[in-house]
């Protein structure tokens, strides 16, 4: 299985530099590629690592044209990880083995149920009762899609996906906890993909919505009621809790949490690990986490951030003080 580099790039574009007939029988990263192999360079500072690959093509940015080509063949594009993403669709196209569509055997459909028939049911999968699956959509192994919930076109969930589950909502009685029925839906969009054993969970009483272009990763945790705005994207273990109202175009690093009832403005940006305690409503990119440190230093850290409000009005205090003994005579 293999490319040639002129149809590579009479199918993507792009500008090449060397042997048009070069056929790459693999993609790699710039390190492990050797002749048979086509790889990328999607920031300068990789330059060294450019010089030592024996990648027989490097697709690079303009400005590395010069010491691309004097390495060897080059495809020379405005954005390299871009024009890398598309050739690995191509890639795939050419050489994968493409989602038959139809229902696995193993699979459940519950009657009343609505799977386009372009669609693929995965092994072991269950789409239960009114639920509905879009055109082109792929349900891999073991996906559950839950009574009345929807899934849009062309989305992938892999593996172990769950959509629909009850949300966490319990109402305090006596020292016990009573159910609130979870009597909402989950709405997908178009071209959503979902990672493996990724939950999102039904609406309370309205639905969950996920929007168009979505991307979750693996071991997600959304809420009930919440709201994932248009091309969003979030990293592994993210919980979003509760009615919480996500933006479109945001992108959340793995391990981040979101509280319940926050809202978060079109375009932020959430560094991993961080816990999002209040709304956010002007775009940028966001980090509240405490650095690591040996135990010792932390926990002295720690003690002094306690202190952080006293600390703050005795020095309100004395520049209070100050300027009164600068006002005097």
């Amino acid at each position: 299985m293999a490319l040639r580099l002129d149809e590579i790039v009479a199918a993507l574009g792009g500008e090449l530099n060397g042997d048009g007939t070069r056929l790459v029988e693999r993609l790699a990263p710039l390190a492990a590629a050797g002749p048979e192999a086509l790889s990328f360079l999607s920031h300068p500072k990789y330059r060294k690592e450019l010089a030592a690959s024996r990648a027989g093509c490097v697709i690079v940015a303009p400005a590395m044209r010069e010491a691309a080509a004097q390495r060897g063949d080059c495809i020379v594009a405005d954005d390299p990880y871009l024009y890398f993403a598309r050739l690995t669709q191509l890639w795939k196209a050419r050489h994968g083995r493409p989602p038959r569509p139809g229902v696995h055997p193993s699979a459940v459909v519950e009657e009343g149920a609505q799977v386009d028939p372009s669609a693929s049911i995965g092994a072991l999968c269950v789409v239960e009762r009114g639920a509905r699956i879009g055109a082109g959509t792929v349900l891999e192994s073991r996906v559950t899609v839950g009574e009345d919930c929807v899934v849009g076109q062309r989305c992938l969930l892999h593996p172990g996906v769950v959509i629909g589950a009850d949300g966490f909502g319990l109402a305090p009685h006596q020292g016990a906890w009573v159910k609130i029925e979870q009597l909402g839906a989950v709405r997908i969009g178009d071209d959503v993909e979902i990672g493996a054993n990724t939950c999102i969970d039904r609406g309370a009483l309205e639905d969950t919505v996920i929007e168009d272009g979505v991307k979750l990763d693996n071991l997600i945790q959304i809420g009930h009621n919440v709201r994932v705005g248009r091309h969003t994207a979030m990293a592994g273990c993210v919980g979003v809790a509760g009615s919480a109202d996500i933006g479109a175009g945001c992108t959340i690093g793995g391990g981040a949490i979101v509280l319940g009832h926050l809202k978060l403005a079109d375009g932020v940006h959430i560094s991993a690990a961080s816990v999002v305690t209040r709304s956010i409503l002007k775009p940028g990119q966001y980090t509240g986490m405490f650095p690591i440190d040996d135990n010792a230093a932390w926990e002295r850290n720690a003690a002094t951030l306690r202190q952080l409000h006293t600390l703050r009005d005795r020095i309100k205090a004395l520049e209070k003080s100050a300027g009164a003994n600068d006002a005097a005579p």
